[in-house]
């Protein structure tokens, strides 16, 4: 087996000062950082609620916490201190925040990277906000509840895994992980950190980019009357600015370049971004990129792109649902590259901005998903409580170069027999076209399409012959496209079409091959050589498939009882990730295939099946 040696970028630490030693002590988001932030991750007191009655009880008031945990872990995991693995219907935090007279001179406001699921956060004795949604960053203005000297924090966190009312993604129901179901998560579980913002500030930005004339145009929130700047740089040198007069609420301006470097797989070229609005400055980033779609195929920049994609989980064996350290967000992409994947699929999970910024940084394509599974979408009420969540995930990621596409949903199977409300997905697509029409929105991925950008199919069909019968006629003219579920969906025309799950071939060296605790897709592979003939094997179909514009591989690394990642649980490569590598990399006729071939007849319009 060939070993992987990932060598890491710089970290982009702007730590505060002194807080080195805390866990996670990184700037959670580049894409919008002031230098004026305390990281609030270590310890915290900490106790269980099982009855879920702290409320009622005033436990923001005067509890006395029982024990400790380490934040930004959840208390299911090593690294909390805790290492919980039965259902928490709630918990309870507490830390306290000094804070000095300049601290309070203009706005103290609470940062949540994620809480799963429902969050109360009390500022000494008072309830100062609350929030919906396990996986969407959320903020709490305390100023007004602040003092100077300490101020008690206390967050609540109530979690209900198996109501089938909030999204849970990967998320076990059962008491132990089985399947592909793993640890759940509960409370917090990214960074928490206090800003001070000054009264006259910029709220939130979003960008547009034009690789044609090399500009950015820059949407900006603003609060309080003053002049937006904004100051672009490539490698450090200066190549652009643009400022705009503004009295606040939403401000425009466009920010023309002067060196055009586009982003692209493997390439992150990004633009460094200062923006100043009073006193306030933020530093961000862009990057330049076009995405279009033309019949089969996926364009980047107006180049056709084989998207070879790998399923991540974003799951570690110490952290759960959070990374250990800034790096090891970094290696699993890196190690991915390795093996020859250009991206990937953010499986069931909203994986952290920390993330997505080193996506951009590699030039690592990504899919930005939501954990959609656990969530019962026969019922026309779970409408109001996924939009809300998806709308904030997607606020928060939207400049993300790295991103792109959408998909909101998985694979969504009936409950109790019900089948899904179409309309729930189609909404849910058209919201979210109609929010970011720049990307591709896939419903749900696999099936039940119902409206659509891009049509893809999940077949773990292990046979290669079969799998072959399946989709060669198909890229050949010769037969109808390939369909699953032929009595729910089914794709008429021409649209971009992959297979966006495939693979999941159990397989591990460590282990005997019929331990039962062991699970993957379909007959296991009985060494690994059988593992890379099969992976090439099926992976060669969607290559050669002139229709056929991306693969998504299942998966890159094991997750607990899960075994068929190319990597084990600790990222240690289980098969010859060179060969991998080799595979992978092949052309595909998609990008090579005349232009002619490729489209085939004129292109269906977009968002079309049934």
């Amino acid at each position: 087996m060939t070993s992987i040696t990932a060598e890491p970028s710089a970290e982009p630490r702007s730590e505060a000062p002194g807080q080195a030693t805390i866990p996670r002590p990184e700037h959670p988001d580049p894409q919008f950082k002031r230098s004026t932030w305390r990281n609030l991750n270590g310890p915290w007191d900490f106790d269980f609620d099982f009855s879920a009655s702290g409320i009622d009880r005033k436990w923001f008031e005067n509890h006395k916490f029982s024990t400790t945990i380490t934040v930004p872990f959840c208390p299911e995991s090593e690294l909390s201190g805790i290492g919980f693995t039965d259902f928490i219907p709630c918990c309870w935090y507490r830390k306290t925040l000094d804070l000095n007279a300049e601290e309070l001179h203009g706005k103290v406001v609470l940062h949540f990277g994620a809480v799963d699921y429902e969050a109360h956060v009390y500022v000494n004795g008072v309830e100062a906000g609350s929030h919906r949604g396990g996986y969407a960053s959320f903020a709490v203005d305390i100023t007004a509840l602040a003092h100077e000297g300490g101020n008690e924090l206390v967050v609540c966190a109530l979690d209900d895994t198996r109501g089938l009312r909030q999204p849970t993604g990967k998320q076990c129901d059962h008491t132990e992980s089985y399947s592909c179901l793993y640890t759940r998560t509960t409370g917090i579980w990214q960074t928490v950190w206090a800003e001070f913002v000054p009264e006259t500030h910029i709220e939130s930005v979003r960008y547009h980019t034009n690789i044609h004339n090399a500009t950015v145009a820059v949407e900006a929130d603003l609060h309080g009357s003053g002049t937006l700047h904004v100051e672009a740089f490539f490698d450090g040198s200066p190549c652009g600015e643009a400022q705009v007069e503004s009295n606040g609420g939403l401000t425009q301006l466009t920010l023309p370049l002067t060196e055009t470097h586009l982003w692209q797989p493997g390439e992150g070229n990004l633009y460094d971004l200062k923006l100043t609005y009073g006193n306030d400055c933020v530093g961000s980033y862009v990057g330049l990129r076009e995405i279009r779609l033309d019949g089969y195929r996926f364009l980047i920049n107006g180049a056709s792109v084989f998207q070879r994609l790998v399923l991540d989980q974003g799951f570690y064996p110490d952290g759960i649902y959070t990374a250990p350290t800034a790096q090891d967000l970094e290696n699993d992409i890196l190690l991915s590259q390795a093996a020859g994947f250009n991206g990937a699929r953010l499986h069931e999970k909203a994986f952290e901005p920390l993330f997505l910024y080193y996506c951009d940084l590699h030039g690592y394509l990504a899919w930005g998903e939501m954990a959609s599974w656990g969530f019962d979408i026969s019922q026309l009420s779970s409408y109001e409580i996924f939009i809300p969540e998806w709308m904030e995930v997607m606020q928060r990621d939207v400049n993300h170069p790295a991103i792109i596409g959408w998909c909101p949903f998985n694979e969504t199977w009936d409950f109790g027999g019900r089948r899904q409300i179409d309309e729930i997905l189609r909404m849910t697509y058209r919201i979210t076209k109609a929010y970011d029409p720049e990307r591709p929105c896939i419903d749900t991925s696999g099936h039940y399409h119902v409206e659509t950008d891009i049509y893809d199919l999940h077949d773990y069909e292990q046979s290669v012959d079969k799998f072959a019968a399946r989709y060669d006629d198909w890229g050949r003219g010769k037969a109808k496209t390939p369909e699953l579920y032929p009595d729910r969906q089914h794709c008429d025309g021409v649209m971009p079409f992959f297979i966006s799950e495939y693979g999941g071939i159990k397989w591990d060296p460590a282990q005997d091959q019929t331990d039962e605790g062991a699970w993957g897709y379909g007959e296991q592979a009985n060494n690994e050589q059988e593992f890379l003939d099969r992976y090439r094997g099926l992976t060669d179909v969607l290559l050669r498939n002139p229709k056929m514009f991306g693969f998504c591989f299942t998966q890159l690394y094991d997750v607990e009882q899960e075994h068929n990642g190319v990597y084990d649980y600790h990222r240690n490569p289980k098969v010859d990730i060179a060969a991998v590598r080799d595979i992978n990399i092949q052309p595909a006729a998609i990008e090579r295939a005349p232009e002619a071939a490729a489209r085939q007849s004129a292109p269906k319009e977009a968002g079309q099946c049934a």
